[in-house]
């Protein structure tokens, strides 16, 4: 039931939150699952209510006014406390909980998260579920934004004071070649410099963590092919293009591959990520915890104990925390 013009409702301020973050109402309709016309007229409702105008909505991307400014920091506390408020209802009996937004890396995507969700859902059993897959920078910014309320994704060296972080794995960083293309008993390095580097992008995190390591190193490869996904860089590795750096999870997201790529330990020092869940503090209570030791033993059995089954010498680097 869409609320009547000058009530304040916590569906509006939600959609006005989302509007501002999104610089756009079509994109806050498709984050909230909305239409563009009720979108616009919950605005419209919330502007009438606090007779001021909030958005200007003639401006690409629609920006805030100095009163939307001044309403946003308010808006945010509002909206908190209300989802605490759920949490803290729902906390004795968790089956109470009717919405739950998650944020997963893409790594996570075709193993894990479906074990997850049906894990979980067997518990919050009249619980809507809502599921964002995409890349870690993306995924902190929608946490950040409040419109996911739990993120699982690589840690990127900033922890601020709102995130309650509960670690659950660590990986090595990995050479993926063309099977037989290199000989482990002579010189790998001078080998993978005569093949060019296939990149992961820098637009990414893990790319920009990459290329640094490599700078660290004092080391330069050429590369001509800077890609943004796992698939198409094991496949241009699979058919010889050259050879590239990735993570485990990385190589077992693109299996068709498995016969004729292979995994070798970076010939020079090594690098790894870790792996997080990463929520608001205090919001959920236990949730994000209970969470937590569902994915660590999910993430032993699914990726660490096969992982290490096929490759013995990547133990050291590869464990769940």
């Amino acid at each position: 039931m869409v609320a009547s013009a000058g009530r304040i409702t916590l569906w509006g301020i939600e959609v006005f939150l989302a509007t501002a973050d999104e610089g756009s109402i079509s994109a806050a309709a498709r984050r909230l699952e909305a239409s563009p016309s009720a979108v616009s007229q919950q605005l419209s409702n919330l502007e009438t209510a606090l007779n001021s105008i909030l958005l200007n909505r003639t401006a690409r991307p629609v920006t805030l006014t100095p009163s939307g400014e001044i309403f946003r920091k308010r808006a945010q506390v509002i909206l908190n406390e209300a989802t605490q408020a759920r949490a803290e209802l729902a906390n004795s009996d968790m089956s109470a909980l009717t919405r739950f937004r998650l944020g997963m890396i893409e790594d996570f995507d075709a193993d894990v998260t479906p074990r997850l969700l049906s894990d979980v859902s067997g518990t919050l059993t009249g619980c809507q579920f809502l599921l964002e897959t995409g890349a870690s920078h993306r995924l902190y910014d929608l946490l950040d934004s409040r419109a996911l309320d739990v993120i699982v994704a690589a840690d990127m060296g900033a922890i601020a004071d709102w995130m309650e972080v509960h670690p659950l794995m660590v990986e090595p960083f990995v050479a993926a070649v063309p099977k037989g293309a290199v000989d482990a008993k002579a010189d790998v390095l001078e080998q993978l410099k005569s093949l060019p580097l296939i990149q992961y992008t820098q637009r990414h995190h893990m790319g920009r963590q990459i290329a640094a390591h490599l700078a660290r190193q004092n080391l330069t490869l050429s590369h001509r092919f800077e890609l943004d996904s796992y698939h198409a860089i094991m496949a241009m590795v699979a058919a010889k293009a050259g050879w590239t750096i990735l993570t485990p999870l990385g190589y077992l997201r693109a299996r068709r591959f498995h016969d004729v790529v292979e995994l070798i330990e970076l010939p020079f020092d090594p690098l790894t990520r870790s792996i997080s869940l990463i929520a608001r503090r205090d919001v959920l209570q236990d949730m994000p915890q209970d969470i937590a030791v569902r994915l660590r033993l999910l993430l032993q059995e699914i990726i660490v104990d096969p992982a290490i089954k096929a490759l013995p010498w990547i133990a050291k680097n590869l464990r769940v925390l």
